[in-house]
């Protein structure tokens, strides 16, 4: 899409057709958000009728336990989606800072902080070694992280050397960060929502933040409007490798138990979640807001199969519909909103010629 760049108006000008621009697609992307919460209002609806026991207390907070950690995979995901990027090494990334943290709380009454640290340190080296490959060096991102996605696990393997860790070995206060509560809501949604603010915060209220999405909308665009391009995907890389560190952690804290192949095959879980939550796959639209819904609402679909005991084969086919069902949608809503602008510009430039 190239909204951002189909008029001279300053984008924050209200009666130039960018502004009516961004009106627009801030509409729709409010629309993606309201669908898909509203599918999952009816999903555990229908689901609750079915067998009421879906809706206990246990029930809901083992919903939000299991989703926070694919969100939090899902926010740092969509800082390098709007850029017309990709990050498949999270998965990766959360093993090996699982294991590799476990194993550093585990020599010792290591600090909760120091623990988060570390995870989060390895997590943003990958993501350094993403980003300057995706940015500076010119690589394609899925050939990049492709790669890196793999190099991680065999790293993540070789240092376990087929060990595993218990929750025996670890700190009580990591294990109470993954299962206690404040005010009867679990710790790791509280942290993920705090780090869904912040970030969503960022991108909508900084002129940084939305340079982003300008980069995704339209790279030529952005390079002459001096944007600098690859401090930016540099950026949203190292985010998304610190959430996966921190995510890692939240992993450990949450399990207890851990191996080398923890978090397997969950980089095409996190774009599911991206894709399904409105974020544009070919960049420039999309919300962290929408994204957390979207693993939200994967995470619940696995729930809702489970009581209702249906085959573990059918939410990858379910998963795999809603991708293309989004994509679908995506494509269509980003055909019709290119129409209205150019409607928009030709009225305005034929009252123009009138007057």
């Amino acid at each position: 899409m190239t909204v951002l760049t189909q008029s001279p108006a300053k984008p924050g000008d209200a009666g130039g057709p960018a502004g009516g621009g961004r009106r627009l697609v801030d509409m729709v992307l409010r629309a993606r958000e309201l669908s898909i919460l509203g599918a999952l209002i009816v999903l555990v609806v229908a689901t609750t009728i079915a067998n009421p026991r879906f809706l206990s207390e246990q029930g809901v907070k083992d919903i939000f336990l299991n989703a926070s950690i694919l969100a939090l995979l899902a926010v740092g995901q969509t800082m390098v989606v709007v850029t017309r990027n990709i990050d498949l090494s999270v998965g990766s990334v959360v093993g090996l800072v699982a294991f590799v943290s476990g194993k550093y709380a585990s020599s010792g009454d290591r600090n909760l902080v120091l623990i988060a640290l570390v995870g989060v340190a390895i997590g943003l080296a990958c993501g350094l070694v993403n980003g300057l490959l995706v940015s500076f060096c010119k690589v394609p991102a899925l050939v990049v992280t492709l790669g890196t996605l793999y190099v991680i696990q065999g790293l993540d393997h070789y240092i376990a050397h087929g060990e595993q860790i218990g929750a025996a070995d670890l700190p009580s206060a990591l294990l109470s960060l993954g299962n206690d509560a404040v005010l009867g809501i679990p710790y790791l949604p509280i942290i993920t929502v705090l780090v869904m603010l912040v970030i969503g915060f960022y991108l909508r209220s900084y002129s940084s933040g939305r340079e982003f999405y300008a980069i995704g909308s339209s790279p030529e665009a952005a390079s002459l409007a001096g944007v600098p391009i690859r401090r930016r995907v540099l950026t949203a890389y190292l985010v998304s490798g610190g959430l996966a560190g921190l995510a890692g952690v939240l992993w450990l804290a949450r399990f207890g138990t851990v191996v080398a192949d923890a978090a397997h095959g969950w980089e095409l879980k996190v774009v599911s979640a991206v894709v399904v939550g409105g974020v544009a796959i070919v960049g420039g639209t999309g919300t962290v807001y929408g994204a957390a819904l979207g693993a939200l609402l994967l995470t619940t679909i696995g729930s809702v199969l489970v009581v209702l005991k249906v085959t573990p084969f059918w939410q990858d086919a379910i998963t795999g519909v809603l991708l293309l069902l989004a994509i679908t949608v995506d494509r269509l809503l980003a055909l019709r909103v290119t129409r209205v602008l150019r409607a928009r510009g030709r009225k305005m430039r034929r009252t123009r010629d009138a007057a």
